[in-house]
């Protein structure tokens, strides 16, 4: 049965999206708002078949930990999943997400991201994409908007480490505003590659902001831990498994995190 739910989900996510690309692309002559709404109507219609089809649903927790944007969000990023629901969740802070350039290339999908000004980042740019990132961050910023990396910089199976990318730390440094570390356990249930998706509830957990004004090191150390362990307990609690890891892991690269992610 859940092999059934996923195949009649899968072939109605990707009609859905070919669909509704195609049908809003008039969006792309007005302003930016009148896409959005459409995209948020796209996102509920994803929302619903999750539900109806794979039993799959959400919950959010620690909603109050969330200031007033601007502010830096440091999400984990274990599937797709979370690449569409950020956008629901947290809707009102009109979220620019930090995506690998290569996305922006992609017929219909670029484009809508291009004119919701996210930010696409070269990640073999070196000096120059971390330039691009900050400068691209500033302004939305300025906006009001909030500034959402995933600071292992791709999707990272659970029950797997990868080392926290220079990005975040980049912003944090240079935006001078609050990070807010997002723990989930999407992967549990949303596969990174896999066409089954299980039913079950996914759980969001916006953890307490980190204050500007730490080190590098000690931003570093702090986010890693709490992130890490916050993830640690919902992923096991929904029966996936523990992620062995060194105490404070350092990065070698220079390269800014991207997000990345398609079902």
């Amino acid at each position: 049965m859940t092999v059934l739910r996923s195949l009649v989900f899968n072939v109605f996510f990707y009609v859905w999206t070919l669909v509704y690309c195609l049908a809003i692309v008039w969006t792309l002559l007005l302003p930016r708002r009148v896409m959005m709404r459409c995209v948020r109507g796209y996102l509920e219609g994803v929302y619903l078949a999750e539900r109806r089809v794979l039993g799959l649903d959400y919950r959010v927790e620690g909603l109050e930990n969330v200031p007033p944007p601007p502010y830096i969000l440091a999400a984990k990023h274990q599937s797709s999943w979370e690449t569409m629901k950020l956008h629901r969740i947290l809707a009102e802070h009109d979220p620019a997400v930090v995506l690998k350039q290569e996305l922006m290339w992609i017929p219909f999908w670029g484009w809508y991201a291009a004119k919701a000004r996210m930010i696409s980042v070269d990640r073999a740019g070196g000096g120059k994409a971390m330039h691009s990132l900050l400068t691209a961050a500033r302004r939305r910023a300025e906006e009001g908007r909030a500034i959402a990396i995933f600071p292992q910089g791709t999707r990272t199976p659970v029950g797997t480490w990868r080392p926290y990318r220079s990005g975040v730390i980049a912003l944090y440094d240079a935006l001078d505003l609050p990070v807010v570390p997002m723990a989930l356990n999407s992967g549990v249930f949303w596969p990174r590659r896999r066409f089954v998706k299980l039913p079950g509830t996914i759980t969001v957990r916006f953890l307490p902001p980190i204050e500007p004004g730490l080190s590098h090191q000690d931003f570093r150390h702090r986010l890693q831990d709490v992130l890490e362990e916050a993830t640690e307990e919902l992923v096991v609690a929904a029966g996936g498994p523990p992620t062995p890891r060194p105490a404070h892991p350092e990065t070698k690269s220079a390269a800014p995190a991207a997000a990345a992610g398609s079902p």
